[in-house]
């Protein structure tokens, strides 16, 4: 008795789904939104001014917690308007970017609580800095070449950090939440289609 015959259109679409899939495997993570990442920087700025107004290492840190939320709002919204437009799908590549740039995130968290009970206000610029820029640059190994070199920018910026905290926290956080965002912004906007 023989194996009853194969539907060739089961094969095909069997055949199409793989190489979709090896497709979205292989494939980076292009959809960074240059212009959202934009507006992140002029919110940043204008976090930088508001936190430098403030009395308290308290409320200068709530006023970046609430930045890091607009910010997270902005970046969400801007992706997905951006991936829309383009008719792109934001699967595998999408999902390892966020895992590899979720991780430093996390341990940047878990170290502000730590800081914040400890009071060290003072260097929570350099770990911010710093664990944003990795974040940065090991999200990037799934993104388009000028996130990493953005990622780096973070780092160095937080490795400069040390030397003028505290005295140039809010110079710190304006040049880079603000001033790089901004600078690399424009350059994916301009060079990755907004």
């Amino acid at each position: 008795m023989t194996d009853a015959p194969v539907d060739i259109r089961d094969h095909a679409a069997a055949n199409l789904r793989y190489i979709r899939e090896a497709m979205e495997r292989a494939s980076s993570f292009t959809i960074i939104p240059g212009r959202g990442i934009i507006i992140i920087g002029l919110t940043a700025l204008l976090a930088a001014r508001i936190a430098a107004e403030q009395v308290t290492p308290q409320a200068w840190t709530l006023v970046w917690l609430v930045e890091l939320l607009v910010a997270c709002v902005v970046d969400v919204a801007a992706t997905v308007i951006k991936a829309r437009s383009s008719r792109v799908s934001l699967g595998v590549p999408f999902r390892r970017f966020l895992v590899s740039f979720s991780a430093p995130l996390f341990a940047g968290g878990l170290l502000t609580v730590l800081f914040y009970k400890l009071a060290i206000h003072d260097y929570l610029p350099t770990l911010w800095l710093l664990l944003y820029g990795t974040a940065i640059v090991t999200g990037g190994v799934f993104s388009i070449r000028i996130v990493p070199a953005m990622g780096t920018a973070f780092i160095l910026l937080g490795i400069a950090s040390l030397v003028i905290a505290p005295a140039g926290t809010n110079l710190v956080m304006a040049s880079g939440f603000g001033g790089l965002h901004i600078l690399f912004g424009l350059i994916i906007a301009w060079r990755h289609g907004g």
